[in-house]
């Protein structure tokens, strides 16, 4: 039997998240920039440790779709880092889109420079990596565009909540074309990674840095058993879709690798770590354990005569 392949799943690295930070001394960037390039390095390092065999990376590199010079270079010496480990997925997620759709988005420059060991997805595909492991058959769902996704549909004069069941009926056929196009390929191991809201998964504080209107994906269509394993991208909450479920793949969200705001005080954040065979994979959430810890304090000063000093 051959050995399984060592995946690190992870997404929503969002470089350029300044919430609560101040100038770090040392770099010039703001403290909070500092913890997620910082959360970026421990993840390379796992990798490195533990010779992964593949990275995917499930979309959501930046805070924004336009980020500055810098923040592009730090987020590039890290891909550059994991790539020298195993061939990489950058997997398009929303905010990594640009505006319109002619423009580049924020990673398809390791495409243009042809970066070794770096594949961006930006279409609904499926192809084979070769691992030093073995191959793997991967399937690609990157953030859906509408325009794109309906534009051989009729839309026209339906209301906001009919458009939304069309494109999620769209999407509902997407998926299994991408089953299919992977159970062509034979017994190999196969992972699907998209990035996208499912249905039922719990949201947080993604919510509060949405772009545009958002889109949903039934879990049924990714509890597929023609995949190994779906790892996915977009929520910030670690969670396993599937859970308690042995006849249907993990259909895994990550989570993000740093804390956003006080609405992910008690999140723990971190990585997956993916032994993928087929029908036979198991995979463990990996805590991050320096990620910046996010403290309410609370005090009760209903009975206090002097509030101002206790506090």
């Amino acid at each position: 039997m051959t050995q399984p392949i060592r995946v690190l799943h992870f997404a929503d690295t969002h470089v350029g998240m300044e919430n609560y930070g101040r100038t770090d001394p040392v770099t010039g960037l703001s403290s909070r920039v500092v913890d997620f390039l910082h959360r970026m390095d421990d993840i390379c390092q796992y990798a490195i440790d533990h010779d992964a065999d593949l990275i995917v990376f499930a979309g959501d590199a930046f805070k924004t779709r336009s980020p500055n010079p810098t923040f592009q270079r730090e987020f590039a010496h890290r891909i550059r880092d994991l790539a020298q480990v195993a061939p990489v997925i950058l997997l398009i997620g929303n905010h990594d889109l640009p505006l319109t759709q002619m423009k580049a988005s924020s990673v398809e420059i390791y495409d243009t420079l042809d970066v070794p060991n770096v594949r961006v997805a930006a279409e609904f595909e499926t192809f084979v990596v070769e691992t030093k492991r073995g191959e793997v058959l991967i399937g690609t769902a990157p953030y859906p565009l509408r325009a794109r996704i309906l534009e051989d549909t009729k839309t026209t004069g339906l209301t906001i909540a009919e458009t939304d069941a069309r494109l999620q009926e769209q999407l509902v056929h997407i998926m299994e074309d991408l089953a299919e196009q992977a159970e062509a390929h034979g017994e190999m191991p196969r992972l699907l990674t998209g990035h996208f809201t499912v249905g039922g998964a719990v949201v947080g504080s993604e919510r509060n840095i949405m772009l545009g209107r958002d889109v949903s994906v039934p879990k049924d269509s990714l509890a597929d058993s023609r995949w190994d394993y779906v790892a996915l991208g977009h929520i910030h909450k670690h969670q396993n879709m599937t859970k308690g479920r042995d006849d249907v793949p993990a259909v895994v969200y990550s989570g993000s690798i740093e804390r956003i705001d006080f609405g992910e005080e008690g999140d723990p954040k971190g990585f997956c770590w993916v032994e993928l065979a087929r029908h036979d994979t198991d995979w463990t959430f990996v805590k991050l354990e320096k990620v910046r810890p996010f403290v309410t304090l609370r005090a009760d000063l209903r009975d206090d005569a002097q509030p101002t000093p206790t506090v």
